[in-house]
């Protein structure tokens, strides 16, 4: 095989970018994780007035199916089953004097709730 017919395989992008903050609360997530927690995973459970809720969780086996980002404090997971409803997503950890989570801008969300808690695609 001749270098020009050689595919080069590109790393395609991950689902959802995690910003700086994010990244670091993973690794603070992980720090103080279970024993036996190999990472954590994004989900989006059926919840909630608008239908689908962002759910973030431990989790102990992976899943050859879940979406897989390597961090440099830990593994991040994305549940397969979500992925569709968080492509293009960014998800970010903020923290004030009032309130902490992680918060996303979601490309895919057509509304949500008056409370912010779910979503709809």
């Amino acid at each position: 095989m001749t270098e020009a017919t050689t595919k080069v395989r590109r790393q395609r992008p991950a689902a959802v970018i995690l910003t700086p903050s994010a990244e670091a609360r993973i690794a603070h997530l992980m720090d103080t994780a279970p024993a036996d927690a190999i990472g954590v995973k994004l989900s989006t459970p059926r919840r909630g007035c608008s239908g689908l809720a962002y759910s973030v969780d431990y989790v102990t086996q992976a899943d050859p199916m879940d979406e897989r980002i390597e961090t440099p404090g830990g593994l991040f997971f994305i549940d397969s089953a979500s992925v569709l409803y968080l492509i293009g997503s960014t998800m970010e950890w903020q923290e004030d004097d009032f309130t902490a989570g992680f918060v996303f801008q979601n490309p895919n969300a057509k509304g949500s709730c008056g409370c912010g808690e779910s979503f709809t695609v």
